[in-house]
């Protein structure tokens, strides 16, 4: 164990709630850190000043503790717009999601989706709690798209409808960050908007 986890030892111990906070913060601090290669479950219980063993109780693996930690992340610092417009809806989430991902967090995320290709299981949880997060935020905007007679409400729950957030994904993974206004905007106007808007409905410029 490293002397940085280490030093963590020395404060009071958590419990609870506040334990579990602590063990994701260490989770992302790590991975920050040390990249996912080098870090280990001893060294974040040594950050969250707390046992192994306590890690273990929530979490199986490593993998599950990482993707959990993101997952939560995700929830927290992108909150689904309501601007009363689905257009602008979708553009703000992407916006968002993309100055996210020129973040510290970008560097975490790009590390954990290289991970998923190579562990079957934890590509499974990443797809519950980290991946399908920009998905399950677009699918509450499009829910209201749908009751203001916006968009198609048969595309709801397919892969059409998340597909502005899979193509911001994928600019991110392929070419990096930043992801400028104008790719968005491309996304948006020429790929996404097409498909999903309502015959009727007119949309924003």
């Amino acid at each position: 164990m490293t002397s940085s986890a280490m030093d963590h030892r020395r404060g009071p111990r958590r419990r609870g709630a506040e334990l579990e906070a602590a063990i994701l913060q260490a989770a992302r601090e790590g991975l920050v850190e040390r990249g996912y290669a080098a870090l280990t479950m001893d060294w974040i219980a040594g950050r969250a000043r707390t046992s192994k063993a306590a890690l273990y109780r929530r979490w199986s693996s490593l993998g599950e503790l990482v993707v959990h930690a993101h997952g939560q992340l995700v929830r927290t610092m992108l909150p689904a717009p309501d601007t009363g417009s689905f257009t602008s809806d979708v553009r703000a989430l992407l916006r968002a999601t993309a100055d996210l991902m020129d973040s510290e967090y970008g560097e975490l995320l790009r590390g954990v989706l290289a991970e998923l290709t190579k562990n079957q299981e934890l590509a499974a949880e990443a797809g519950r709690q980290l991946v399908d997060a920009g998905p399950q935020l677009i699918d509450e905007i499009y829910q209201r798209g749908i009751e203001r007679g916006e968009v198609r409400p048969e595309l709801r729950g397919t892969r059409v409808m998340s597909l502005a957030h899979d193509l911001l994904r994928n600019e991110f993974m392929i070419r990096g960050t930043p992801i400028t206004d104008d790719v968005i905007d491309d996304i948006l106007d020429t790929v996404y908007l097409p498909l999903v808007a309502a015959h009727s409905a007119t949309r924003d410029d």
